[in-house]
């Protein structure tokens, strides 16, 4: 049983060195992009702020009117939750046309109902790195820059939270903490805070409900949370400041179609309904 655990963490520590190595070559070969999209991405959002921050937020009762009074959109966007709100956000500051209805109200439905965490997946890089799956570590990478994005551009929305994985065999202490210190690597400059091993007494004394039997100690990381439901009501609220039409208690009844040149049947528009006064 010893030899085995043995040689199972010797494989896993060859596996994630051979991972670091290569994860440190793809960092020194995106840094420089990276940096440079993050400049233009700014650029472009102070841009879009300093010309539309003079501008009112408009009652609902103006995007109700707006919808109606409008003939044609660009784009409609049916459901005002996260997803919908951020499709919107972005039609909106890429110059269309923009128009979103949600049948009830802004993140009434699984936009706030989610984990709240903001997090670039530990289980995903484990994938990358066994797997020496190269777009698994991409969406990771990706996923820690969001967290940062998120975290730096809505500190009143967002936090960072300390998440402590307790450890019950021995040989799950230097593999577990070899991955989490992984995962601390892969964020680079965007790392929230060190990762650190805590004893088992120490862990019982922060969380004495935790299963005493055979615990070795525990690891704690950090990522971020945020609070889903005034994300997406936020997200909604730039969309509309940015020029969007968006209305709440709007039901879509029913998708206009008409055939193209093609004779085929293309949706043309939408016949939508104000649940306040019908």
């Amino acid at each position: 049983m010893a030899y085995r655990n043995i040689k199972r963490l010797a494989v896993g520590g060859l596996l994630i060195g051979g991972g670091a190595a290569t994860a440190t070559y793809v960092l020194l070969r995106s840094s420089k992009q990276e940096l440079n999209r993050q400049r233009l991405t700014h650029v472009i959002a102070a841009e879009l702020r300093d010309a539309n921050n003079q501008n009112q937020l408009p009652t609902r009762e103006q995007q109700v009117q707006a919808l109606q009074q409008t003939h044609e959109y660009d784009v409609l966007v049916i459901g005002g939750g996260a997803t919908g709100s951020g499709v919107a956000l972005d039609s909106a500051t890429r110059g269309l046309k923009t128009a979103l209805v949600e049948k009830y109200d802004f993140s009434s439905g699984t936009s706030s109902r989610s984990t709240k965490l903001i997090h670039g997946g530990v289980r995903y890089l484990q994938k990358a790195i066994m797997g020496l799956d190269y777009e698994q570590y991409r969406l990771v990478k990706e996923a820690l820059h969001e967290r940062a994005n998120l975290l730096d551009i809505a500190p009143h929305l967002s936090y960072q939270l300390p998440i402590m994985l307790p450890v019950y065999r021995w040989w799950q202490v230097p593999y577990f903490w070899a991955g989490i210190k992984m995962y601390d690597f892969v964020a680079g400059r965007q790392n929230l805070q060190s990762s650190y091993y805590l004893s088992k007494t120490r862990a019982l004394e922060l969380f004495p409900m935790l299963k005493k039997e055979k615990l070795v100690g525990a690891i704690v990381y950090y990522d971020g949370a945020h609070n889903d439901a005034r994300m997406n009501l936020a997200i909604a609220m730039t969309a509309a400041r940015m020029g969007a039409t968006i209305t709440n208690h709007t039901e879509v009844k029913e998708l206009i179609k008409k055939k193209d040149e093609n004779g085929k049947l293309v949706v043309r528009g939408a016949l939508v309904k104000d649940r306040y006064t019908g």
